[in-house]
């Protein structure tokens, strides 16, 4: 309580609430994906924790996060380190960071691929498609 407060990014929050680009959330809640699998690993479900602790891909970034906040990675330790020192909450943006423009990026690629499934591709809001079909 005593801390002073440092900011929660945009990708910190992705990662804390698990509502980013993992293919869990990607598939159950905002149905832009078929399947809830690891588009890195190919494991069967990729999310939040999944990035945090297992996804191969992640491995060095982890070992650097590790390494400042130990080698638990739940949430209750995550937050606990963080909320501890300002060395554990600047380690964990910066994987925050790293890993989440990364997979932003990837996700952006798969969804201007040509062959793009028609789930994955951007949703168009109410105004955009009036506006297109007026320019018809």
């Amino acid at each position: 309580m005593r801390r002073k407060r440092k900011p929660l990014t945009f990708r910190l929050t992705q990662v804390l609430t698990g509502h980013g680009c993992f293919g869990d959330y990607l598939c159950r809640t905002a149905q832009r994906e078929p399947t809830t699998e690891c588009h890195d690993c190919g494991a069967a479900v990729d999310s939040a924790q999944h990035t945090l602790e297992v996804c191969p891909r992640w491995a060095a970034l982890r070992q650097s996060l590790t390494s400042v906040l130990g080698g638990d990675l739940s949430l209750p330790s995550i937050i606990i380190a963080m909320l501890g020192d300002d060395e554990s909450w600047k380690a964990m943006v910066s994987f925050c960071e790293t890993v989440m423009s990364q997979k932003e990026a990837d996700e952006r690629v798969r969804e201007e691929a040509a062959d793009v499934a028609s789930i994955r591709g951007r949703r168009m809001g109410v105004r955009r498609r009036r506006y297109l079909m007026r320019l018809q």
